[in-house]
């Protein structure tokens, strides 16, 4: 189980690392963002997009509320500046989220749907560590863009937010 003071450090963790991946790619030519590549999100802002979608499908769970969706993988901010508006009020809601958390809240198995309609349930302190294990993951898939593109991604590593924010 998660404590509360490791969720409070990887909800800040998970938010500097969107801010500092979108800083790096608003330094890159806007052509980068949108091609096309042979990737399962077809391009930085698809993958980016699907990222943002996971977290509104996840707060919904964490809220016990229906999310609506029936797919992982809509554009819904094909361009960059709108996404990281929405993105950055999602990171701020898991900020806020983990901050009124304890660890009875985080104990409490939530059933919810996947977007297959299929049934599942999880712990909340799991599906945390879900969504910041998931973000993490496709961080990944856009900073190996950032190299196919000649450019050098940023380090959103655990690591080196500790180094600069302990």
């Amino acid at each position: 189980m998660i404590d509360t003071q490791t969720l409070n450090l990887l909800a800040g963790y998970n938010a500097w690392a969107d801010r500092t991946l979108f800083e790096a790619l608003a330094k890159l030519p806007e052509e980068s963002i949108y091609r096309e590549t042979r990737t399962l999100f077809k391009s930085m802002i698809g993958t980016l997009n699907h990222n943002y979608q996971v977290d509104l499908i996840w707060q919904a769970h964490l809220c016990g509320r229906q999310h609506g969706f029936t797919s992982r993988r809509d554009m819904l901010y094909p361009r960059l500046e709108g996404l990281v508006r929405a993105q950055s009020e999602a990171d701020q809601w898991l900020v806020d989220w983990a901050k009124s958390q304890d660890g009875e809240s985080l104990s409490e198995a939530i059933n919810f749907r996947f977007t297959s309609g299929n049934p599942g349930q999880m712990q909340r302190g799991a599906m945390f560590l879900h969504v910041i294990n998931h973000k993490t993951y496709h961080r990944g898939w856009v900073s190996q863009m950032f190299f196919e593109d000649g450019a050098k991604p940023p380090e959103t590593d655990l690591s080196v937010y500790l180094t600069g924010h302990e």
